[in-house]
């Protein structure tokens, strides 16, 4: 860490942080040059991130030399993550996961008949939503644990890897027994408490960046969750809140490579969020496999005018199947494949 200190600070003042940080048991490097004084410290961080040193007379800033997060970093593991989802997918290496499925689960008949389809056009995982977090208190809100049971019987007979979100940290326990990963949404992403609770499972966890979250604060909610003994995270960029209102969200395509510059954890794009319209989901999705994404979560509905939520950005399986054939071009373009 370095601490930069105002160009009037005295010599008293350079003493007192030099006592304060040798007594924490840190080791301070005084340079004076000619118009401020900056001291280095050696030693962990972690210490002088709970000491207000910028409140320290004299003090201008304070710059850490490592990122706060430490376990999702390139410093830490500097080869990408492969993680294993069961069932013969993994993600993370050159083959892109594919995720696709309705926003809701609505009925065990619907569900297998898009399980089917997004199936045959080459998609991984089936998700289907249980609990729905929806802005308004009067929206489809899912079918709960009725509804995983059904996702559970697809997945199965399909032999797809299954994912669907948990909102709260006492269905933790009862989500993992349905699903293969657990989806953290975006409301939820700076939610500490469960944070820990998945990272105390062995699931892997598909963790969203928050609506308006920086690239940062999501690994460091990643962090919470490797700190706890899961080092199965998946990142996901589903678009963040700006000005712009012709789409549901941004995409922030550079979220992409700044996370894979950062961090070893694979990452993967939601296009139907970030769009909000079906007709917008193709392209966002070719742009975010052209930018380095380790996979897709797109949303798939065979009537989408009858969906219980999102239908207008939901593709039909016949879109869907078009656009798995053209997106695997764009993987050759980079050096990745489709199945």
């Amino acid at each position: 860490m370095i601490i930069v200190l105002k160009p009037e600070a005295s010599d008293s003042q350079v003493k007192h942080i030099i006592d304060k940080v040798t007594a924490l048991g840190l080791t301070p490097h005084v340079s004076q040059g000619s118009e401020r004084t900056i001291i280095g410290v050696i030693g962990p961080e972690d210490t002088l991130r709970i000491t207000p040193l910028e409140a320290f007379p004299g003090v201008e800033k304070v710059i850490p030399v490592l990122s706060p997060f430490r376990l999702v970093s390139r410093e830490f593991k500097k080869e990408n993550s492969l993680i294993d989802l069961g069932k013969g997918v993994s993600i993370g290496g050159e083959e892109l996961v594919v995720m696709a499925g309705p926003c809701s689960i609505e009925n065990i008949d619907r569900l297998f008949e898009i399980g089917k389809a997004v199936k045959k056009a080459g998609a991984n995982v089936l998700r289907g939503g249980a609990f729905k977090p929806r802005t308004s208190p009067y929206s489809f809100q899912g079918l709960g644990k009725s509804g995983l049971e059904m996702l559970k019987k697809a997945g199965d007979e399909l032999g797809m890897v299954t994912v669907s979100e948990v909102m709260d940290g006492r269905d933790v326990d009862m989500v993992a027994s349905f699903v293969d990963i657990l989806q953290i949404g975006c409301r939820n992403m700076q939610n500490f408490n469960l944070l820990k609770e998945v990272g105390a499972t062995k699931k892997p966890v598909l963790l969203k960046r928050g609506m308006a979250s920086s690239v940062k604060d999501m690994l460091m909610s990643a962090e919470y969750i490797l700190s706890g003994g899961n080092f199965s995270v998946i990142l996901c960029e589903r678009g963040i809140r700006t000005f712009e209102d012709s789409t549901r969200n941004t995409l922030d395509i550079s979220a992409i490579p700044v996370t894979k510059e950062l961090s070893h954890l694979p990452i993967i794009v939601d296009p139907s969020h970030a769009a909000g319209k079906w007709g917008l989901v193709p392209d966002l999705s070719k742009a975010g496999v052209a930018a380095g994404c380790d996979g897709l979560i797109i949303e798939v509905h065979n009537r989408p005018e009858e969906a219980v939520s999102d239908g207008e950005q939901s593709l039909i399986p016949e879109k869907f199947s078009k656009l798995m054939s053209e997106l695997k071009a764009v993987a050759a373009s980079v050096g990745r494949k489709i199945k």
